[in-house]
């Protein structure tokens, strides 16, 4: 037990370490991969060696966990390829390692993704397909426990004002919260740019009122009893997303590689959102992370939440392709970005989204968008390991 213990602390550290330096502004990339040229992914038809960038930390990417878990791609890659998996702890470090020619694919959340493909100096990054969208991936508010019991998101949300706000700021978490405190007329005290190691020490030590995270951290905070819920993006209409990326030179080099991929991913997002499969879907995510038991796991994409604390009856949507929604949610999160000076554009290059390879999937599967969604299940629906 000292040993898991301590090893969770070593893993969040290092994941929080990172956190202020990397939280969507982008980590610097190294000198070595400043001027990073094409790289020679063979001709179509021939074996591939692929690094996929995931993140097992971010709840709405975790089609990623399920392609690696399941190994999908086995059915579409070129007999004879190769798949190597590298953790990402911030979408920030996949960008980076994307930049510099060391991954070809990436799961990213919309913050970083929108931002890599900004980065054309350096490498052409395009996003090829949504990952997944939802109001409570990235978008909690949780308070500390002794907050009073709000009767809805709405008075959590006012209760805010004047109260101490730690957000990682240029994350979606704070895109999300300038969003809710505008719309609400709310005015904290002070908004403290903190990552989730500081905000977890701080829950404890009593020195701060309310934050905006992620799952899933948030479940994990919730029930280590640091924190309690109490409102989302769904009590404000407000979504975020996970995009997956891929380097230009890969697609325009193997174009069966894409399809190939992508084809695998809607295997994979498929699966994600079968109900039947949530407990295989928290186990394989415990396999590939630390610091979290399953049911942390489970309920941060699974779990159901009482309305008033902004639960939402779908926790997560998988639209695959680039639909109109996801478009303008892209063109929201572009025009925060350039605002807090992030990316040098206000609106991404009409090819930085390629939206025709899961559009033609879905016509030759004879699909449409969304292909599924995460409906959120009864706490009695997890079945704890014998």
């Amino acid at each position: 037990m000292t040993f898991r213990i301590n090893q969770r602390f070593l893993t969040v550290a290092a994941h929080l370490a990172i956190q202020v330096a990397a939280v969507f502004g982008l980590v610097a990339v190294s000198s070595t991969a400043a001027l990073a040229g094409d790289k020679d992914y063979g001709k179509p038809g021939e074996p591939i060696n692929l690094v996929i960038g995931y993140q097992p930390y971010y709840t709405e990417s975790w089609s990623g966990i399920v392609m690696r878990g399941k190994k999908m791609y086995e059915k579409y890659l070129p007999k004879g390829s190769t798949v190597e998996f590298s953790v990402g702890l911030q979408g920030a470090v996949i960008v980076n390692a994307m930049l510099a020619g060391k991954q070809d694919i990436g799961y990213v959340g919309d913050m970083p993704g929108i931002v890599s493909t900004t980065k054309q100096d350096v490498a052409d990054i395009r996003i090829v397909a949504a990952v997944g969208v939802g109001t409570d991936m990235c978008n909690i508010v949780l308070a500390r426990t002794d907050a009073p019991a709000f009767p809805n998101s709405k008075e959590a949300l006012k209760w805010l004002g004047g109260k101490r706000l730690s957000i990682p700021l240029g994350s979606c978490a704070d895109r999300f919260a300038q969003a809710a405190l505008k719309k609400e007329g709310v005015t904290p005290a002070a908004v403290l740019n903190q990552n989730i190691e500081v905000i977890t020490s701080g829950f404890r030590a009593g020195k701060v009122d309310a934050a905006v995270l992620w799952e899933p951290t948030a479940s994990r905070l919730v029930q280590e009893g640091l924190a309690k819920r109490v409102a989302s993006g769904e009590s404000v209409g407000e979504f975020d997303a996970a995009f997956l990326t891929m380097r230009a030179d890969l697609i325009k080099q193997r174009p069966d590689i894409v399809k190939a991929w992508l084809n695998a991913e809607l295997d994979a997002q498929l699966f994600l959102a079968d109900g039947k499969n949530a407990m295989e879907v928290a186990g394989m995510a415990g396999q590939q992370s630390t610091g979290f038991t399953d049911k942390m796991l489970w309920a941060s994409m699974y779990g159901k939440y009482d309305p008033a604390v902004g639960g939402a009856p779908v926790r997560l949507t998988m639209p695959y392709t680039i639909t109109p929604e996801v478009s303008a949610l892209i063109n929201n999160s572009a025009a925060f970005l350039f605002s807090i000076k992030s990316i040098n554009v206000e609106k991404l290059r009409p090819e930085a989204v390629m939206p025709e390879f899961t559009q033609a999937i879905l016509k030759e599967r004879g699909l449409t968008s969304p292909v599924g969604k995460v409906s959120a299940q009864d706490e009695k629906e997890f079945k704890a390991k014998p």
